[in-house]
């Protein structure tokens, strides 16, 4: 097995990857980052890249590996603080993390995505313009999460089949619907992907998942 740690922003590093062949990136890595890294693990005979950063960090590097064709590579996931992905796929943060990166098995997880290609691994919020309720109409799978209107909508990855979950955000109580697709129709919405908002204004936003799956190290 060959390791390569790409260490994005400036998070602490662990001692137990401090001896690892490790290509520093920003927050979200850039292109010439992430061919750095790729030109590092393309020769290896068993590539696994330790991603040290936070849940925007692993969903773009999860996004160029599905892009590129290189869902075979082994992703250990170290996060630098315990956040949606980090609870959602008990890897843990520090120490603990670092440590299972090097010793753990890969688990073929489902691979979220929307329709432009973006990778979800651990939450995505959906609002209103302005932070105005959501006007529209929602499904998960056949089921219909909401048709009218919407504070604001949670979507996130599962550990294991079918894929996806939604639920509305109300005060005391979530009804998560699971499914392999979550679609929002709508007059005009905007959607935090990983802690990323997206500037843009949409009237279709979906999430689903990806035909192939991803290998976790866990």
């Amino acid at each position: 097995m060959s390791s390569v740690v790409l260490h994005c922003g400036d998070c602490p590093v662990p001692i137990a990857l401090s001896d690892l062949e490790t290509v520093h990136a920003a927050q979200v890595p850039t292109d010439a980052e992430f061919d750095d890294v790729t030109l590092k693990l393309d020769v290896a005979d068993r590539p696994r890249l330790v991603v040290l950063g936070g849940d925007a960090a692993l969903a773009n590097v999860l996004g160029r590996l599905m892009k590129s064709g290189r869902l075979h590579i082994e992703i250990a996931y170290v996060p630098a603080y315990p956040g949606p992905a980090a609870k959602l796929y008990r890897t843990g943060t520090g120490a603990g993390a670092a440590a299972r990166a090097l010793e753990g098995h890969p688990t073929p997880l489902p691979l979220v995505r929307d329709e432009l290609g973006h990778v979800l691994v651990g939450e995505a919020v959906i609002t209103g313009v302005s932070n105005d309720p959501i006007e529209g109409e929602a499904y998960t799978d056949d089921t219909k999460l909401f048709s009218g209107h919407a504070k604001a909508i949670r979507v996130t990855p599962t550990a294991d089949a079918p894929g996806v979950r939604a639920s509305m955000v109300r005060p005391l109580f979530h009804r998560w619907i699971s499914g392999r697709a979550f679609q929002l129709g709508t007059a005009g919405a905007t959607v935090t992907r990983d802690g990323v908002a997206d500037p843009r204004v949409l009237k279709r936003i979906s999430f689903y998942r990806h035909n192939e799956d991803w290998l976790l190290v866990l």
